[in-house]
């Protein structure tokens, strides 16, 4: 039995794991352990939506049992405290691991450069538990200032210094003065009266990005009520205060919460294995082009831990989230060749497409693109690239369940109108309020169930008649049949059309060749009602489908007839109950839009999709039975 074990659950552990689990699913003898002093993951990038109150503590924590469900790696819940690289061991709390192959992936921790009283008086932002005690420490500083009555202590109480203008400093600070306007409101204070200070000793914001886009954030920054201090060093930190230097002058300022972002080093485990290993730069462990260790084999390094200069680079590989991606991807492939000698070893040779930063859940700013070719995002779009870019990690770690939540802190619920999209998909009323649209969208299913069953669906074959029927109605309309008319009456069935006359035709679209939508009425216009207007999808591999497939076997007919009202029927009983009310919905979409594509819809029934859509999020969280299941 061969056995890896990888230290640290980060960015770069967790996807190192899973493609080894991967590349190594085939291999029985091979054992995956993956060790971390939490047990959980958590999104670094996103602790200062927490800590600043836009999103929920849980939606940057993810468990490790659902990350390596169904797959053949080993969580272990240990705080690493040595290694044995001779004898190939790594030395925990609760036990001793043995490894033929060691990933060492175990992250940053906060630098303080010396700078007297930092590590016991400010607040960090590196963890989930520092991004926890930021949000209630930011709250209580506003409730206490709202009863203080000494206005110095208030003044004291509503100051607040974020050491670091990078991107985790600008971000946090960014997010802070979007939350504060809501702040003031709920505890009735002057926003004049709180103090935001962003203070660094580099000469602009954001280095990394362009001069340029660095400007526009300062500006942003400022617009929103920060003053940005740069070239101040911090010297010291006290209970109270933070004293800075600028140019040989001293500075001393009431502050009440520090929030120090200004750099990493090697995290405690790292630092343990680069007092064995050579190391750079505050601790990032030296590595061959393989990401080997330059003294052991043996020992392999992802993430923020790599010291290694590519070719033709000046300077290190960032510690940023796609160099640990990256890494992931050729640690993974180096273990698997030398495990079972197959492909080749792979030099890492990183290629980034940009960085980018956030100033509040509203604005950002991105250089994004190749890496020989990039350009710059602004605002709109460059928080759309954010989200993306996260939702492409989640799909990686934990697929579309966690996209889904995501999508659900960042945009359904949100607070506030904090998001780039404003408030508009977030849910602002009452959900009670849906139960009668569910109640009645259910008994309308139901109610087309149980009249195909009395119309013998379940018994004879009927969709050839169906579906050629109104499709030889819409022909006869649109002037491009052989002019038969009347039909199976489809509103009935939530379905297609048929009608009796000529009709007229209001459009025919043709959607660059990849499908028609088709709006008629059974009558002249003038004479029309809401009951004879309708519309179709004609989708040419729908058609096909079902010219070629479904109408030359009667058995699938039978079957799919029997599907259809069966799902009606479970669609309708689930609504009712309030039971999986957001599948009974989806699958609502589903089947209206499968009905529209191939006999065309009613526009009396377009209700239920537009019903379905309104009942997809948390109809029954209330009066329905997922009360009780969720």
């Amino acid at each position: 039995m061969k056995n890896i074990v990888i230290v640290g659950g980060g960015y770069a552990g967790i996807l190192t794991a899973k493609k080894l689990a991967k590349k190594l699913k085939k291999e029985t003898e091979v054992s995956i352990r993956l060790i971390d002093k939490n047990p959980f993951h958590t999104m670094l990038t996103e602790l200062h939506e927490v800590a600043a109150g836009r999103v929920e503590e849980d939606s940057i924590r993810i468990s490790y049992e659902k990350v390596f469900a169904g797959r053949p790696v080993s969580f272990v819940h240990d705080l690493v405290t040595s290694f044995d690289f001779d004898k190939k061991l790594v030395c925990g709390e609760k036990e001793n691991y043995e490894y033929d192959y060691l990933v060492i992936a175990a992250g940053s921790r906060p630098s303080y450069f010396g700078a007297k009283g930092a590590e016991e008086h400010s607040y960090t932002l590196w963890s989930y538990e520092d991004a926890v005690r930021l949000k209630e420490r930011i709250l209580n500083c506003f409730r206490q200032a709202s009863v203080a009555t000494d206005p110095k202590e208030r003044k004291r109480l509503l100051s607040f210094y974020v050491v670091g203008a990078g991107f985790t400093g600008v971000e946090m600070i960014g997010e802070l003065a979007e939350y504060v306007p809501f702040l003031c409101q709920r505890f009735e204070i002057d926003p004049h009266e709180v103090s935001l200070v962003n203070v660094d000793v580099l000469s602009r914001v954001v280095p990394t990005l362009p001069e340029k886009l660095s400007s526009k954030i300062q500006r942003r920054l400022e617009k929103m009520g920060v003053d940005v201090l740069l070239g101040h060093k911090v010297t010291e930190i006290g209970k109270d205060f933070i004293e800075l230097d600028c140019g040989g002058q001293t500075f001393r300022h009431e502050a009440a919460t520090v929030i120090w972002v200004a750099g990493i080093e090697a995290s405690e485990a790292a630092a343990k294995a680069g007092a064995v290993l050579p190391n750079r730069n505050r601790g990032r462990l030296e590595t061959d082009e393989y990401l080997r260790s330059v003294a052991n084999d043996c020992v392999y390094i992802a993430g923020d831990n790599i010291f290694f200069v590519p070719e033709g680079a000046d300077s290190p590989v960032p510690q940023m989230v796609e160099n640990c991606e990256q890494s992931a991807h050729t640690v993974a492939q180096n273990i698997y060749h030398s495990l079972s000698s197959k492909g080749e070893m792979e030099k890492y040779a990183p290629k980034f497409h940009g960085v980018m930063v956030c100033v509040g859940g509203r604005y950002g700013q991105a250089r994004v693109g190749t890496d020989k070719f990039q350009i710059n995002l602004a605002s709109f779009f460059a928080m759309f690239v954010k989200h993306f870019i996260n939702i492409v990690y989640f799909v990686q770690v934990l697929g579309w369940n966690k996209v889904f939540s995501y999508m659900k802190h960042e945009f359904f619920t949100i607070r506030n109108k904090r998001s780039f999209v404003g408030g508009h998909f977030s849910n602002r009323s009452p959900t009670f309020m849906l139960l009668p649209l569910r109640l009645w969208l259910g008994l309308v299913w139901v109610y087309e169930g149980v009249m195909k069953i009395m119309q013998d669906w379940l018994k004879e074959p009927k969709l050839e008649g169906f579906f050629g029927g109104a499709s030889a109605w819409f022909q006869s309309i649109i002037g491009a049949g052989d002019g038969v008319s009347g039909a199976t009456d489809a509103v009935s069935a939530a379905t297609g059309a048929a009608g009796d006359g000529a009709g007229q035709l209001i459009f025919n679209w043709n959607i660059f060749g990849l499908f028609k939508m088709i709006f008629v009425s059974g009558k002249e216009l003038a004479q029309s009602e809401l009951a004879d207007f309708a519309f179709k999808l004609d989708v040419p591999l729908m058609n096909l489908f079902v010219d070629r497939v479904i109408v030359p076997r009667q058995g699938l007919q039978l079957f799919m007839q029997i599907s259809i009202v069966c799902l009606e029927i479970l669609i309708g009983l689930s609504m009712i109950g309030g039971l999986f009310t957001t599948f009974s919905a989806a699958f609502s979409i589903i089947l209206l839009l499968m009905f529209m594509s191939t006999t065309g819809l009613y526009m009396t029934s377009f209700w239920m999709l537009v019903g379905a859509v309104a009942l997809m999020f948390g109809a029954s969280s209330v009066f329905g039975l997922d009360y009780y299941v969720s």
